[in-house]
């Protein structure tokens, strides 16, 4: 075990876990944010994306121990009220229908629309290659993207 600083959501933390443990458990079972889901647990799916830096990372295969003290952001961090652009834009656009991706579908869309205010469908569909939807909701989830790129 050792102690791992972790900035999430911009707050500190100081956990006592393994170095080799993925962020995603760390997040959700030591510090209760249990908004990031588990998918396949190899990075695959994008269930799990969170932001370190501001950039989309897949936390199920990262140890928590690579983290330090960099910027995480998860779902829960996004918006304190759900009031943040692509939120809104995901329900304007009746994107969920599981909704279990979902918060990995809205965390690398907020990567992209923060590098690319202006995303193309080809932008999108590349920057969201990596997230799966098992209900299918892709045409809904580019609509919500276009939305909520030209709100923020």
């Amino acid at each position: 075990m050792a102690t791992v600083p972790l900035n999430a959501n911009g707050q500190a933390h100081s956990v006592e876990v393994s170095s080799d443990t993925p962020l995603l458990w760390v997040l959700r079972d030591t510090l209760g944010l249990t908004g990031t889901k588990y998918g396949c647990g190899i990075g695959a799916c994008g269930a799990c994306t969170v932001h370190l830096d501001g950039n989309a990372v897949r936390s199920c295969t990262l140890p928590v121990g690579q983290v330090g003290g960099r910027p995480i952001t998860t779902i829960e961090g996004l918006s304190t009220d759900g009031d943040h652009p692509l939120q809104q834009a995901w329900l304007a656009e009746n994107v969920s229908q599981c909704g279990y991706c979902q918060p990995g579908q809205i965390m690398a869309a907020a990567a992209l629309v923060a590098e690319n205010p202006n995303p193309s469908d080809a932008d999108i569909d590349a920057a969201m290659s990596g997230n799966l939807c098992r209900c299918g909701t892709y045409q809904r989830i580019r609509r919500a993207i276009h939305r909520a790129a030209q709100e923020v």
